[in-house]
């Protein structure tokens, strides 16, 4: 504890008198993510750039925009790296042909996923939920398509997930066998593992044996039991206490099967029960590492490398509240930031319940984006500039209290 006391009192005192050796603001770090169901992550930069300009119009402004791994990494990791968006054919959760889109890298070799956008519960109607039958297909297929166009490493986010089925129609998309006792295909979806008997791995894909796999997961429930994939998130997927206790034991037979014919037991690990068991399925058959998200993709965009130098770190996120220190990715930037002795603050939507915690978590102060009254509808039309608006206002915060 001394030594935390002492490690804080120095981070405070180098703050407390930057003024005293910074002649100008040279080089500052913006690294928001987007807005839910407002501006991407590459928009809300170029609009806090604004604001820092307004201010420092000298200071280099250096746009890293960021995710946790969940809605908005594809397309902040393609913005950072320069690279593209690419779209192939895939089918959804219920097996109907749909076209989806995935980020090809700047680097030429990662290829980035997000599974909701083939197997997520947003591309089904209340009506339509249902984790007996939802698969995992359009995974593999979406996997396929990278590597046909060469991709070594993936980035796979497997958060908002429809299914239940392990990973299984992922890895049948990939050339896996799942078979019943007479020797045929089990069909898709979660009930259909309660026939697996035997697992022939012998047309699987052999390229993913020389490809590296980064699943961005965070949750830490394991496959089967009370607190794995079926019980915790069957509900909102659909299932009755019933079809619960039916997939629970599917994803057992699974876990049981995998471990007997891949040799990899991995229904403890974890993250093996995110998204219905994908993180399962992905180690097993893929070997692939389950990581917190925001760690992928902060070191995804190099984060680290381009804090060097950095005078100020600015962060931002659609709602600061309790939730944003549990590694969403303003805090984990500002804990990198924090280790430099380099000051963060935040531009937020707005500020919820608990958003104080953020202070202790290396988020010197937070700033929302609406100073009067305004209806969520008007702000959110209105993004850019309240973003560019209140990022000036913080910076001449900043800059009063340093002097420069």
């Amino acid at each position: 504890m001394q030594a935390q006391r002492e490690a804080r009192a120095g981070y405070d005192h180098q703050i407390g008198c930057a003024h005293l050796y910074f002649f100008a603001m040279k080089k500052i770090v913006i690294a928001p993510q987007g807005f839910k169901e407002s501006l991407t992550g590459i928009e809300i930069a170029r609009a806090m750039a604004q604001g820092v300009k307004a201010v420092w119009p000298e200071a280099e402004a250096l746009l890293v925009p960021v995710a946790d791994g969940g809605d908005g990494t594809l397309q902040s990791l393609v913005d950072a790296s320069g690279g593209k968006v690419r779209n192939t054919r895939a089918v959804d959760p219920l097996g109907r042909d749909i076209e989806v889109e995935w980020g090809a890298l700047g680097d030429g070799k990662t290829a980035v996923i997000e599974m909701a956008r083939s197997s997520g519960l947003a591309l089904l109607n209340a009506e339509e939920r249902d984790p007996l039958r939802a698969t995992t297909v359009g995974v593999g297929q979406v996997m396929k398509s990278a590597l046909d166009e060469g991709f070594s490493h993936f980035i796979i986010g497997i958060g908002g997930s429809a299914t239940n089925d392990g990973g299984a129609g992922m890895a049948q998309a990939l050339g896996a066998r799942l078979l019943d006792a007479a020797g045929s295909e089990i069909g898709r979806g979660g009930a259909a593992l309660a026939d697996l008997d035997r697992i022939d791995i012998s047309g699987f894909d052999e390229r993913l044996a020389n490809a590296s796999i980064d699943v961005a997961c965070d949750v830490n429930n394991p496959l089967c039991g009370p607190t794995g994939a079926s019980a915790i998130f069957g509900p909102q997927k659909g299932a009755s206490a019933e079809q619960i206790a039916q997939l629970d034991a599917a994803l057992t037979r699974f876990g049981e099967i995998a471990k007997r014919d891949l040799g990899r037991d991995v229904g403890e690990i974890p993250g093996a029960g995110a998204a219905g068991g994908l993180g399962a399925g992905l180690m097993a058959f893929a070997n692939a590492r389950l990581r917190l998200g925001a760690d992928i993709v902060l070191e995804a965009v190099g984060l680290d490398e381009k804090l060097d130098g950095a005078d100020l770190v600015i962060v931002g996120e659609g709602q600061f509240d309790r939730s944003t220190v549990f590694n969403k990715s303003p805090v984990a930037v500002a804990q990198r930031a924090r280790r430099r002795g380099i000051p963060v603050i935040g531009i937020a939507g707005s500020l919820g319940m608990g958003y104080q915690e953020a202070h202790e978590h290396g988020i010197d102060a937070v700033f929302s984006l609406v100073s009067g009254p305004m209806s969520l509808q008007d702000a959110m039309a209105d993004t850019e500039r309240l973003v560019a608006q209140a990022t000036e206002e913080a910076c001449r915060a900043m800059k009063a209290a340093w002097g420069k």
